[in-house]
């Protein structure tokens, strides 16, 4: 029975191992542009996810795209707790809306946001994180949207309904991408991990705050790097690496080494996410799910003010 057991453990390590093999393998560039997609639309693996208003939507789209919701499509769900905008307990919903999108495991997944500012290319960054935490690794993001798409005129539009056949999405989940609460208490104890807060200044320094927070103020310890900076004057186009390396060393982060983003609820610490793992590298760089939300509603642990106007 031991040998069983022993033999049991040593094929699931090989499948996991061969897992990996097969993800990494699939891995695509996380930023396509215009002129790559003209290139390849319309190939059986290229799977094109819209994430317009379906208003927007149905006057025109890139041909073939399938349209999601990023409110109400199922990719955030309020915990029981009352804790909003959280990734799915379970998958089961969200694996079936992905495979209405016509995605299966074998797609190559580009994500298209409307572009017209970087606080909706943050949609198109937390789809793709949670397309990674589902252990799906063929996922890209067009970069500046369908603002960048329809800039030439001569891009192909479709209008009206998607026209997609459903397909069969499984879930392999990698839950090691996000950082949990007891990680962040363990970052701000130990200092080992750089806390990184991804909204706009006035937030985190306590003199404003999302209503979805209880508190003013960010986690003890964390250095300011808002999102906005990422993209063209705050539009839909990413910064190119450089620049993006320049805006690090300003905020006095650094490009390696173990780091948490947060924000209020995931969103905008999903770019900063996508741009410190997947543009710069460190992959070591996780995503803290529950934020300031969390953190200050279930009262988790202090909240540094640096600027208290009572």
């Amino acid at each position: 029975m031991k040998q069983l057991m022993n033999l049991g453990r040593a094929l699931g390590m090989v499948a996991a191992f061969l897992f990996s093999l097969v993800t990494a393998a699939l891995a695509a560039e996380p930023l396509v542009d215009v002129a790559w997609l003209k290139a390849n639309l319309g190939k059986p693996d290229i799977v094109i996810v819209d994430i317009q208003p379906a208003s927007d939507f149905l006057r025109g789209h890139i041909p073939g795209a399938a349209n999601t919701d990023f409110a109400k499509s199922g990719w955030r769900e309020d915990r029981a707790d009352k804790v909003p905008d959280m990734l799915p307990a379970k998958f089961d919903k969200l694996a079936a809306h992905i495979g209405s999108l016509g995605v299966d495991n074998s797609s190559h997944v580009i994500l298209v946001a409307p572009g017209s500012s970087y606080l909706d290319m943050g949609w198109a960054t937390r789809i793709y994180w949670t397309f990674k935490t589902l252990g799906h690794d063929n996922v890209s993001i067009l970069n500046g949207g369908m603002a960048a798409w329809t800039k030439d005129k001569a891009n192909p539009l479709e209008t009206g309904a998607a026209k997609v056949a459903a397909k069969t999405f499984t879930p392999h989940p990698r839950m090691d991408m996000l950082a949990t609460v007891d990680d962040v208490k363990a970052a701000i104890a130990s200092k080992k991990a750089v806390l990184v807060d991804s909204r706009p200044e006035d937030q985190f320094s306590g003199i404003n705050r999302n209503p979805k927070a209880s508190e003013n103020g960010t986690l003890p310890g964390a250095k300011n790097l808002p999102t906005g900076w990422f993209t063209e004057n705050g539009g839909g186009m990413f910064r190119d690496k450089a620049t993006i390396e320049k805006l690090y060393k300003h905020a006095g982060v650094s490009t390696a080494g173990e780091q948490i983003n947060f924000c209020n609820t995931g969103h905008l610490a999903s770019i900063g996410w996508f741009v410190s793992s997947e543009l710069l590298g460190n992959k070591k760089a996780k995503l803290y799910d529950g934020s300031m939300t969390e953190w200050t509603l279930t009262k988790a642990g202090p909240v540094e003010q640096h600027v208290k106007l009572q």
